[in-house]
Formats: structure tokens, sequence, C-alpha cells
């Protein structure tokens, strides 16, 4: 799929007023990515001799996310429409350039194939311009494509402007084009601004081209959603909604099964490994990558997270920029914050909250427990309620805990300290110096009993009651002088 005489040219300048955002349109978010870098992807396969996109409003942000992928940019400004927008990047086109692909920013869901296919049907149509159009059930708001008796393109009429059986018509423009540049420039010469908005527009450019008797085609999407656009928020939750379907539908034809994958959110570099089951309501997001067998419970969200196989993530769990290696279970209500390495056979239990640690093999943390800035050995047992004490108001410390060390609940460990090999630390004590390996570790207030006390406490709060309360002869005393 080369095209190395062919441009494309990317309109990206505008801010889209309709989503009401101080954010230009083509940097909000659908499936996973910017609606530009979708764009840019789906451009890449065809290996065109030249990727530009004419940037306007937000011009800095939305060249960095285009250039990062290697296309270069050209400012628009001010923008005065479309066919505008094509005059300025002709100063970036190569002279070699024969043929341009013209791409709106906000057209994520457009795929390589067709992009490739609309090229080639140019090119052997021998053509001036070639349109995308798509078949819409309710084509409502779009330019319709009226095509002569050869079934070349006679016009593209708006809604506003057509008859009642150019409405019936169910082929719309997409705005996609691929144009013959020897063609497209004297007609851009040609265009001049005879409308409200006193723009130039490439609608108009096809005018002119039919009015010259060039010959003008058109290109039906084989998916009527790759034309899809996002003028409102609206748009842009039905575009995410076909990217999620599409990204779930390849996961489970690769072999994982997904429950009610409407409900689940998946970006697009997430992998998923055989026989592993998503539950509904999951989030795999950014680069997560998930192994074979594995339980991926309702509610968890994974953000760049790797899991290695047969690791069961319970309900609503957390997982962000951390490892899980085979046989690891996490959750359910458990946190694991960046930097967390889980090694074989960990099992991390609710309401645990990991971060920046090693935990290795065959150790346990079920219940109500912070690790942070920790190193645990293998076979260790951290009781409930326990806390690695890592930060003193300036500076994080590093906890090391050995192989085999049994922590008791409701211990605090204040870092920096280290617990010796199979040592054990009695429940309630608060560690501030190193234990040494196979030693018992005690730091906690001696118990005191103290007999009877609290029968007495209770006659003594009894006395006192009564003390406080009105007789009754001194109720009848007052009523009677009323």
């Amino acid at each position: 799929m080369a095209a190395k005489d062919t441009a494309i040219v990317i309109l990206a300048a505008g801010k889209g007023t309709r989503m009401r955002s101080e954010l230009a349109k083509v940097l909000h978010f659908a499936g996973g990515r910017p609606l530009i870098e979708h764009v840019v992807r789906a451009c890449q396969p065809l290996k065109a001799a030249q990727m530009l996109a004419v940037v306007g409003h937000q011009a800095a942000e939305v060249s960095a996310v285009v250039e990062a992928l290697g296309a270069a940019t050209v400012r628009q400004q001010p923008q005065r429409g479309t066919g505008h927008a094509l005059q300025v990047a002709r100063r970036k086109i190569r002279k070699s350039a024969k043929y341009a692909i013209v791409v709106p920013g906000d057209a994520p869901l457009l795929r390589p194939e067709t992009l490739a296919a609309l090229l080639d049907t140019h090119r052997r149509g021998e053509a001036a311009a070639t349109i995308l159009s798509a078949e819409l059930g309710d084509p409502t708001d779009y330019g319709r494509v009226v095509r002569d008796s050869e079934g070349r393109v006679q016009a593209i009429v708006e809604e506003k402007a057509a008859t009642p059986d150019q409405r019936a018509i169910r082929e719309v423009n997409s705005s996609i084009y691929c144009f013959t540049l020897a063609k497209l420039w004297p007609a851009l010469n040609a265009l001049r601004p005879n409308n409200a908005h006193r723009e130039l527009y490439l609608t108009d450019a096809i005018a002119l081209l039919r009015e010259r008797n060039e010959r003008v085609l058109a290109q039906i999407a084989p998916d009527a959603n790759e034309i899809l656009g996002c003028n409102a928020r609206s748009g842009l939750a039905d575009v995410d909604r076909i990217f999620r379907a599409r990204k779930a539908a390849a996961i489970m034809d690769a072999g994982a099964t997904i429950y009610l994958p409407e409900t689940v959110v998946i970006d697009p570099d997430v992998v998923v490994g055989t026989d592993t089951v998503v539950e509904p309501g999951a989030q795999l997001l950014g680069n997560t990558r998930i192994g074979a067998r594995c339980m991926i419970r309702t509610g968890s969200v994974l953000h760049d997270a790797r899991l290695d196989d047969d690791v069961v993530v319970e309900a609503h769990s957390t997982i962000h920029s951390s490892r899980v290696a085979a046989r690891a279970s996490v959750g359910p209500f458990a946190r694991l914050r960046p930097g967390s390495d889980l090694r074989a056979g960990v099992h991390i239990g609710n309401f645990v909250e990991v971060k920046n640690s090693v935990v290795h093999e065959g150790t346990k943390a079920g219940h109500l427990t912070y690790i942070g800035d920790a190193t645990i050995g293998r076979g260790a047992n951290i009781g409930a309620g326990t806390i690695t004490c890592n930060y003193d108001g300036v500076g994080k410390h590093h906890t090391s805990i050995g192989d085999r060390v049994f922590i008791g609940s409701d211990s605090a460990l204040v870092a920096p300290v280290r617990i010796g090999a199979g040592a054990y630390v009695a429940a309630g004590s608060t560690i501030t110096e190193n234990v040494p390996a196979d030693a018992l570790a005690i730091a906690r207030g001696r118990q005191s009993i103290k007999r009877g006390w609290a029968a007495k406490r209770r006659r003594e709060l009894q006395r006192a009651g009564k003390s406080k309360r009105p007789s009754k002869t001194r109720k009848s005393a007052k009523s009677r002088q009323k």
C-alpha cells in the first residue's frame, strides 16, 4: 500500500464551536486517543510521499500530536474555509505530488483500506476528483451526492437546497476527497467567498470541476460509520462507542471472553490473552497487557498494567503502571499504584494499597494494609492494618522485609527499617529499629488489668445520674405554687 505520488492533507485548523469547549475539536478523545491521532494513524499505512496537517486553533498542541506521528504542519491563519486550507497547504505540498487525499481531522473511524480504495478508484477512473461517500439510513443534515446516468457525480446538493427527490437520496458526501492536483489548483484559484461566512469551500471546487466537464467520481465507503465526524459531544460519544465495540470484537475473536462488552472500556493498544475472562464494567486502558486464563472481575480498572498468565483481579480493583506475575491475585477493592511489582503467587487482598514496591513470591497481604516504597521477601505474611510509614514529611524511605517474615496485625513499620528473614513482629507494634533474622519484635505499651474497674465505674455513673434528677417532692411544691 504505497502512494509515492500522493500527498495526504489533514484539515485540523478549526475550533469546533459546537463542542462548547476550550479544547480544539481534534484534540478531544474517543476510543482512547485524540481524534486527530486516529486520523493520522489511518493515513500512515498508505506510505504517502507526504502527510501534511493544516493547523490553526491551538496550533502548537495539535502540531505536537501529529508531528510525533510523522506528519508535517502548516498554519492556516485566519481560517477561511476548507478551500482556503488547501490553498495554504499548497505552499508545502511537494511539486512531485500528482494526487492529494484530503481528510478532516475529526473523522477518526476511517480505515486505511478505505483510503487506499479511494485512491485506486481515482487513479483508474482518471478523475479530477473522487469523493468518498456513504449510504445512510437517515441522511438528514448531509449533502447528497447526485449522480448522472453514467454514475459520475453531477453535483453535491446541501439539504437546504435539495428538492424532495434529492432529499430521498441516501448517498451522502463525507468531506473526504482525492484530487488530481493539476486539475484542483485552477479550480481553487477560481473560488470566490460567495456565502454568508465569506469562506472558500472545497465543495464549491467540486462544482467548478463539473462545470468544466472534468470527471468527478464517488467511492462508497464499505462501512458508513467511517465517515462519522464529531461536531458535538453526542457525536464524540457515538464514535467512542463504535471504537470500543470494534476493539471488544477483536479481542473476542482472538480468544478472550467479554461479558456485556457494551459495558467494558478497552483502549486500542490493549492486548488480552486467550481464555481470559473480562466481566462487565471493567476498564482496560493505555498499554495494558493481560496474559492467558486471567480473570478481570466487575468494575476493575487497569491502566498500563502488565498481567502474566492465570492472574485474578477481583472486583473493583485498580492497577496502574504495575506488574502482576503468574497466579497472583489482587482484590477485591485493592489498589496497585505505579511501580508495584507482584511476583508469582502473591495475594493482595481487600482494601490493600501497594505503591513502588516489590512483593516476592507467595507473600500475602490480606486486608486493610498499605505497602509503600518497600521490598518484601518470599512467603511473608503481612497482617491486617499494617502500614509501612515511608514518608517523614520531607522524603520517602524504604522498608525491607525478608523471606518468611510474619507481621502481626495493626503494626506500623517506620522507614527506613529492615526486618530480617524469619522474624516475627507482634500485633500492634510500632517498629522503629531493625529487627534481626528469626527474632520477635514487640513494640507496644505493656498491658495492665484493674479488676472490677468497669463495674465500679458503672456504679459511679449511676449515682451521678441520680443526683442530677429533680425529686418528685420538689416538683409537687413547684406545681402548688403555680
